[in-house]
């Protein structure tokens, strides 16, 4: 009779496109033994697939490292590989068997039928294997049809996409002369996939991995972290973001992000990339407008520059080697926040800020043609190394000053940025004097921000250094121009209580006091002797520059 009845809830596998209940059914299949000596001749890397594959995957560069270990342990506690499906479509096994008794079967290895089935496939496709008559149309007339099985089961689409570097790279003109491959890129979820596959086919049928880097990124997924999905609603449709920002705002986002992890994007984060994209444009912009004019003549050879313009050229060969060592190690992320920290602070906001005055007013002179020779080496540079993320914005730099159908900024190579421009004790000298000028234009802003002027150059501080050292290095440079004030008074004595003072700028005072004298209206400087020459509220120096 019936002991007990009741209702177990208990979870069951299911499909998870069609949300339906699976049925499981054990079937015949075909495998590939991993562990079997293979005996092809190729046994210096190895005599089975598994430990070719294991020997190889130290040959291989992984981005990010951790892919090494993944796919490693994976490989070695992997079992054989069950190459067979059972599907309406797909790649056929193309092979024949017969039943031996007791079980076994015999696996067909004729060269004539192998043969005629490559042949058949070349021309008409796989689905041939399909068609009525295929099994008397392969075996040809030298063999019984009727002993002979056709195998109807179809290969693993792993073992397809696996065997893609034979297609793709091996025994073609525009493939790889050892057929193997630079660099494999895909997903996270790959080294379970395509780049397991592809190592275990390589292996056995070359000994060797397929490819020489292969580097992995994480998942995209939305602002707030979830899983991008319709009935969300959440997806970012990258067609309504180009129609939108451009391609390029796209692509910066992609090289902002650190690839290796999942990564998020949303209407916010895609207006912060395109705020970083406009600065940096803004700075591509005056690079521009103060090259118009500019020419061959005017060059100056880097010996001959200024201190500040030979400061930016040792960025520049510290940046190249950055910028060359990031792309070769996919690190686009650190590229572009190099570059992007260089143009917007270094450059906008220190080096153009302080030589706008030469190059409005100092029309000939050697720091006018110094700082017009750098931003030439600039625009060369800054275009080059963006090109690769940026590709239509410096294009379009590019094209400024390049015009013609026949010429392309990615026809070009990155310059090569001479040794002799690093000058690492140059490098420190004004590091010490960006960090004195932090006090003085901190100084400044407290005066801004109280109404007590409108610009720096109202301002002629006094700034009191303790350092005698120090000192000197102020007083090598101009350091009123530095500042972009009207006049700077650099003393030795000590500061007064009222100094303003940064706590990170130590032994450095500054005392606010107004300029003296009139306001030039060519430079805008405010100094004594404005109004005193023969051009109207001029200085000495703009007056004799208008002749």
């Amino acid at each position: 009779g019936l002991l007990a009845r009741g209702k177990i809830k208990h979870s069951y596998p299911h499909s998870w496109r069609s949300k339906a209940p699976v049925i499981y059914r054990n079937t015949p299949q075909w495998f590939v033994e991993i562990d079997r000596e293979l005996h092809d001749g190729m046994d210096q890397h190895g005599k089975t697939i598994r430990e070719r594959a294991l020997n190889e995957i130290d040959h291989v560069e992984w981005t990010p490292k951790t892919g090494r270990n993944r796919l490693y342990s994976m490989i070695e506690s992997r079992p054989d590989w069950v190459m067979s499906r059972q599907r309406a479509w797909g790649v056929p096994l193309t092979c024949f068997i017969r039943d031996v008794g007791e079980g076994q079967v015999e696996l067909l290895r004729d060269p004539a039928v192998n043969a005629r089935i490559a042949e058949v496939f070349r021309n008409e496709g796989a689905d041939a294997w399909f068609e009525d008559g295929a099994r008397a149309r392969f075996l040809g007339a030298e063999l019984a049809k009727e002993d002979w099985q056709l195998v109807s089961d179809i290969l693993d689409v792993w073992f397809d996409s696996g065997s893609t570097h034979a297609f793709v790279l091996r025994d073609r003109p525009d493939g790889a002369k050892d057929g193997i491959a630079d660099l494999y890129l895909e997903g996270t979820d790959q080294h379970r996939g395509w780049f397991h596959s592809s190592l275990l086919q390589s292996c056995g049928t070359n000994g060797r991995a397929p490819y020489r880097g292969v580097l992995t990124h994480g998942f995209t997924l939305d602002a707030k972290g979830v899983k991008m999905s319709k009935s969300i609603g959440n997806t970012i449709v990258p067609a309504e973001v180009t129609k939108q920002y451009g391609a390029d705002i796209l692509r910066l986002w992609v090289a902002q992000v650190d690839f290796t992890a999942d990564q998020r994007i949303g209407p916010e984060i895609l207006k912060n990339v395109a705020d970083s994209y406009r600065r940096l444009r803004n700075t591509m912009r005056f690079m521009l407008g103060s090259l118009t004019h500019f020419s061959d003549a005017d060059r100056v050879e880097p010996a001959d520059m200024p201190e500040l313009e030979r400061w930016v050229l040792h960025r520049l060969a510290e940046l190249d080697h950055k910028v060359r060592t990031g792309y070769a190690a996919y690190d686009f992320q650190g590229v572009f926040q190099a570059l992007f920290q260089f143009a917007t602070v270094d450059l906008s906001a220190f080096y153009f800020d302080i030589r706008k005055d030469a190059l409005y007013c100092d029309k000939g002179s050697l720091n006018q043609r110094a700082a017009l020779t750098v931003l030439d080496l600039l625009h060369e540079r800054l275009t080059t190394w963006l090109a690769p993320i940026l590709v239509f914005t410096m294009e379009e730099v590019w094209l400024a000053r390049h015009p013609g159908e026949d010429t392309s900024l990615h026809l070009e190579d990155f310059p090569d940025t001479p040794a002799d421009w690093l000058d690492e004790p140059l490098a420190a000298k004004w590091a010490e004097i960006r960090l004195a000028r932090r006090a003085v234009t901190a100084a400044l802003e407290v005066q801004r921000t109280d109404k007590v002027i409108g610009a720096s150059l109202e301002a002629a501080p006094v700034v009191h250094v303790r350092d005698p050292e120090l000192l000197g290095l102020l007083k090598s440079v101009d350091f009123d121009d530095v500042c972009i004030t009207s006049a700077v008074s650099l003393t030795n004595d000590p500061s007064p209580a009222e100094a303003f003072r940064l706590p990170e700028v130590d032994g450095v005072g500054v005392v606010f006091e107004m300029a003296n004298g009139a306001k030039c209206q060519r430079c805008w400087k405010i100094l004594p002797d404005v109004g005193t020459h023969s051009h109207a509220d001029t200085c000495a120096r703009c007056n004799e520059a208008l002749g």
